[in-house]
């Protein structure tokens, strides 16, 4: 048991080691609305753009002093954490399809899940380190990035749901193996689409910068 909490410990500090290095290199923007707004009130009136608010506000919350007033690091932040709980999922849906007691529909589910996360992770993988990597690049081409984020977040978020539907077939009504997976995508799925919603917001207010210029 020791090896799997190790290698998680790995990757999230390896995670949170790229995202405090990029807010490093790139830190925020002096805001010119935000000034005397606390990260904590920037977080939160954020967070009111997202389909889930609470969740919203209290993942990101813990790391109000890396976000301060930037809606870039915010959607990184919201990124890494949404990141970090589907590779968890993922791994826990793997090692639910050798349950005890298992039926065999939920097995199929199961493994059809596997499938997804894996491919969720993959996407959400490649979107964190193409805005982690951007910094403030301009015109064009931050566009040309940032769409690559927002089609490789909704991919993200498909795969999530997908495995969710999956569990939730009526086939596989009643099984005890299905709640507790579908419960533990379900959370991954919400933080992804807050996360959608928060690169979303940033794209928008780009372009709306760019319009009064």
């Amino acid at each position: 048991m020791e090896k799997p909490i190790f290698t998680l410990f790995l990757i999230l500090s390896s995670l949170f080691a790229i995202l405090s290095t990029t807010i490093a290199h790139h830190p925020p923007r002096s805001p010119t609305k935000h000034t005397n707004k606390h990260p904590s009130s920037f977080i939160q009136s954020s967070c009111r753009a997202t389909r889930y608010p609470p969740l919203c506000y209290h993942s990101l919350s813990g790391f109000g002093s890396k976000i301060g007033q930037s809606h870039r690091q915010l959607a990184l932040t919201a990124l890494a954490v949404s990141l970090s709980k589907a590779r968890s999922a993922a791994r826990f849906v793997s090692r639910m399809k050798n349950a005890k007691g298992i039926k065999h529909r939920e097995f199929e589910a199961v493994k059809d899940c596997i499938d997804t996360m894996s491919d969720g992770v993959d996407q959400l993988t490649r979107s964190f380190e193409e805005l982690a990597n951007l910094g403030y690049t301009n015109g064009e081409d931050f566009m040309w990035h940032m769409s690559n984020v927002q089609t490789w977040v909704s991919s993200a978020l498909t795969d999530e749901s997908t495995c969710v539907d999956g569990l939730s077939d009526g086939h596989n009504k009643g099984g005890k193996v299905k709640g507790v997976v579908q419960k533990r995508v379900n959370n991954v799925a919400q933080l992804t689409s807050n996360a959608l919603a928060l690169v979303n917001r940033f794209v928008s207010r780009y372009k709306f910068a760019k319009l009064q210029v």
